[in-house]
């Protein structure tokens, strides 16, 4: 790919970063081939050239900065994935979980809020911990059922669920700041 090779523009984001269509990547290869392309095409590399080059090298790094950050956060790279196998995740319209899902879901909020009240640092910190430790089997799993299996649907249904979990992480990251403060 030369600086501003325009067939290459609109390829799809693994494509367009050289890398194969797969959930399970190296994100260190990623991170690489990130920087050595942004290399390439940063504006400040093209200050010398004309407005037209100018403004070209910026849609360049725009769309490699798109890509990579895409592709760097597992959710958002598994609904990329979904999307292209021309599956819609239904992020924003299919919010039906199953009901044990949701049950755990709420438990773990009213534990949260309870060492969140009760100011219990080391609680919040193990719950920390069990979250993230949750999470990465989950993403596992999730790069076993779209690399291996293939089978989108459930790919989807992992997707929506572990960005409740994600949220929830988020939550106790916000509990154990308060407590901390």
């Amino acid at each position: 790919m030369t600086s501003f090779d325009l067939e290459h523009f609109h390829r799809d984001h693994f494509d367009l970063l050289g890398l194969q269509r797969r959930q399970g990547i190296d994100e260190g290869e990623l991170d690489r081939v990130y920087q050595e392309i942004q290399g390439r095409v940063h504006p400040d590399k093209h200050a010398h050239l004309g407005k037209s080059e100018r403004r070209l090298a910026m849609q360049w790094a725009t769309r490699i900065n798109e890509a990579y950050q895409t592709l760097k956060v597992p959710l958002k790279r598994a609904e990329y994935l979904l999307r292209l196998a021309g599956h819609d995740p239904e992020i924003e319209r299919n919010t039906a979980m199953p009901v044990d899902f949701l049950v755990g879901q709420m438990e773990w909020r009213e534990r949260v809020a309870a060492a969140r009240q009760g100011a219990d640092v080391d609680r919040l910190d193990a719950y920390h911990r069990e979250m993230r430790a949750e999470l990465a089997v989950e993403q596992d799993e999730l790069t076993r059922v779209l690399d291996g299996e293939h089978d989108y649907s459930l790919a989807a249904q992992m997707v929506r669920q572990l960005m409740f979990k994600e949220k929830l992480l988020h939550e106790i990251d916000e509990a154990l700041a308060a407590v901390e403060a």
